[in-house]
């Protein structure tokens, strides 16, 4: 099933915007993708109150008719697995190969994942506790033996916010978890690359989702995205995307006292010692540049080098970035495609000018590609010979950019790679395993990866500092969408 063009999913009926459309553009060619719906206030505040009455018989539905729907809706997804590579292509810019792997496959997982997810147990005995009241009772009642038990209940009202580096596996990742435990969403994708997630939400609505309980609000402007925030009937926030909207978005939950679970900013430190494998450092590293283009909050964008390997890794670094065939992402020979849109290719460029102001040494790239005269494309750029006090290696960047400090001794490498504001994941890359995971202990970072870049999709994602607030992924997600409840009797 394709969603209706141009309008919002709000109570199980697809509606007129009122705030009009705007235009999605391919960022490999400026071409206009579709029209996109612009939500308005009042709208968005529809689509929660819409969520809020499906909640109570969504809530109450049996797991099993849970997780048939999240099947059924992990099939259509995959039964329109080309059309949906290619929308994700076109919205966001990712390479054929990255579309079609890496964001329709991942969000057929996500959903296959949470169907059994809702059948996960929610309830958890507690050991029997002894109650002695004394001498004609107490406040507690007669003595005696009181039982306990902790159940996990849905939050109610989810606002799901994506980021666009993803359109597809993001919102699968909250949007999942989120029903399986009963709640019921309200979903507010980048506005970048949304014609995506109304499809996804299309999907659940053939699986058999019923209306309210997943509802689709887009827009351009920042009203659609601070309503779905400060509408009454939200219970908690979802967010992806830079620490500085998170931090505005948790001033609004503050008052209000919702949940929130942020996945916000990321500026991965990767120390690679003296005795380290460069062919895995290279390597691993090097995703950064070719990955979404650098458009990843995991990236390992900061790499802090001792000296013994500092010039090798440099030099191989270089290599490895001038061989990459930045390009057209249709074609299957690029590995690097564009950025997501002008306006931010033009502050990735303005972030290598800086470095180099700063004194860093600009080692290659750092100039547009030659022969594309369409499209957001940054050529992969390493700055080295950096110091941490550089903008360009406090801040986050978020593109194919990686900046290269050096240090001498371990304990001055783990300073550097913890004087940061962030902490989403770290990498560690060493000969001496046992060194390794003694430096990983000393990280301030929610994950760190030993010798990879890999992920382990049943491993808790978050971040320590101002990288994020809560866990999620695998039955973490589970966890994070869900209250607890201590149900107490007397034995």
């Amino acid at each position: 099933m394709t969603a209706p063009a141009g309008r919002l999913l709000i109570g199980g009926e697809w509606v007129e915007p009122a705030g009009g459309h705007y235009e999605v553009t391919d960022p490999a060619t400026e071409a206009v993708v579709g029209l996109a719906p612009e939500a308005s206030r009042a709208q968005v505040y529809e689509a929660a109150a819409a969520a809020r009455r499906a909640f109570g018989p969504w809530s109450r539905t049996a797991p099993e008719e849970r997780a048939a729907i999240l099947d059924r809706a992990a099939d259509v997804i995959q039964r329109d697995f080309a059309a949906n590579a290619e929308l994700a292509r076109a919205e966001s810019g990712a390479t054929t190969g990255t579309a079609r792997a890496m964001q329709v496959a991942v969000a057929v997982a996500r959903f296959r994942r949470y169907a059994k997810g809702a059948l996960e147990p929610v309830e958890q005995g507690l050991p029997p506790q002894i109650n002695e009241a004394g001498p004609g009772g107490g406040p507690l009642g007669k003595a005696g033996v009181v039982g306990a038990l902790v159940v996990r209940r849905p939050v109610g009202v989810v606002s799901c916010i994506t980021s666009y580096n993803n359109p597809w596996a993001n919102p699968a990742g909250k949007v999942a978890p989120a029903l399986a435990m009963g709640n019921t969403v309200v979903v507010k994708p980048a506005p970048q690359d949304p014609l995506s997630v109304y499809r996804m939400a299309a999907a659940l609505e053939e699986a058999g989702a019923p209306a309210g309980v997943v509802n689709v609000v887009s827009g351009a402007s920042a009203e659609a995205g601070v309503a779905a925030v400060d509408s009454p009937d939200v219970d908690m926030v979802s967010f992806t995307g830079s620490t500085a909207v998170g931090q505005r978005i948790g001033e609004v939950c503050g008052r209000a006292v919702k949940r929130q679970l942020m996945e916000l900013g990321g500026k991965g430190a990767a120390l690679v010692f003296d005795d380290a494998d460069l062919d895995s450092a290279v390597a691993g590293i090097g995703t950064t540049f070719s990955f979404y283009s650098g458009q990843i909050c995991t990236a390992p964008t900061r790499v802090i080098a001792q000296r013994g390997v500092y010039d090798a890794l440099v030099e191989r670094l270089a290599r490895y970035a001038r061989r990459l065939r930045v390009g057209d992402p249709r074609e299957p020979t690029t590995v690097v495609g564009p950025v997501i849109s002008a306006a931010h290719r033009d502050r990735v460029e303005s972030y290598i000018e800086l470095g180099r102001k700063e004194g860093a040494r600009v080692v290659t790239g750092g100039e547009r590609p030659a022969g594309l005269t369409r499209g957001c494309y940054v050529t992969p750029t390493l700055l080295a010979d950096c110091t941490n006090d550089m903008r360009v290696v406090r801040e986050e960047i978020f593109g194919p950019v990686v900046v290269v400090v050096p240090f001498e001794e371990e304990d001055e490498g783990v300073a550097l790679a913890n004087d940061s504001d962030y902490g989403l994941i770290d990498y560690v890359w060493s000969g001496d395993v046992a060194r390794a995971f003694r430096v990983a202990g000393r990280l301030r970072a929610g994950g760190v990866g030993v010798n990879t870049v890999g992920r382990n999709m049943e491993a808790p994602f978050g971040g320590f500092k101002k990288s994020g607030v809560g866990r999620d992924v695998g039955s973490y997600a589970l966890h994070a969408y869900s209250e607890l409840q201590a149900i107490v009797w007397p034995g």
